[in-house]
């Protein structure tokens, strides 16, 4: 676990760096179309670091998030055969995929609302909206309402009881690392047997 102990100290000491939002905004970007790790552990040691710029820093991981979103939308539409089919043999998410195109054209709008607001893998979402085509607006939409929903959450319980929530993770980080992948993992889990 000191690996993650080492990241989580760099990252709050990069949280202090001119570039740190621009870090932000590109991992949030990267996460929703093929990076695997969340960006949620760039913007809660940043928000720590900055709690009076907390909502600015949850609307610069939300709207970049969204775009990255579009990117992983267009991975599907335009680039599966190539790029898309690599990210899908990457995850081990063939007949997750396969499963999912009747699901999809009933419940589409559920799975973005869901991934983007839960651990589970978002950028398998906008990869499968782009596939099966769901309405671009309403992709938008509901991308922006689930991931600004789940920045903004974070960003409010930081801003408001940030110090309590800081000496909260220094004292349990070990555990709350474990819980986190944890969840990661049974997120991708549930995706692959739904």
């Amino acid at each position: 676990m000191s690996i993650f102990r080492k990241l989580y100290d760099w990252t709050l000491d990069q949280s202090s760096k001119k570039y740190a939002t621009w870090f932000l905004a590109f991992i949030s970007f990267i996460e929703s179309s093929f990076f695997p790790i969340p960006p949620d552990i760039i913007l809660i040691p940043i928000i720590i670091a900055k709690r009076t710029k907390a909502f600015m820093l949850a609307f610069i991981c939300t709207v970049s998030s969204v775009i990255g979103g579009l990117f992983g939308y267009l991975i599907g539409f335009a680039l599966f055969n190539s790029i898309g089919i690599v990210l899908v043999n990457f995850y081990n998410m063939q007949k997750y995929i396969s499963d999912l195109t009747e699901y999809y054209n009933n419940y589409g709008v559920w799975f973005v609302l869901i991934a983007g607001f839960t651990p589970l893998p978002f950028k398998v979402i906008t990869i499968a909206s782009g596939l099966f085509q769901l309405n671009l607006v309403v992709f938008l939409v509901c991308s922006l309402i689930s991931r600004g929903c789940r920045f903004y959450l974070i960003a409010t319980l930081l801003y408001f009881f940030g110090e309590s929530i800081k000496n909260f993770i220094d004292r349990y980080f070990n555990i709350l690392t474990v819980l986190f992948f944890i969840l990661l993992i049974s997120g991708i889990f549930i995706l692959k047997y739904i």
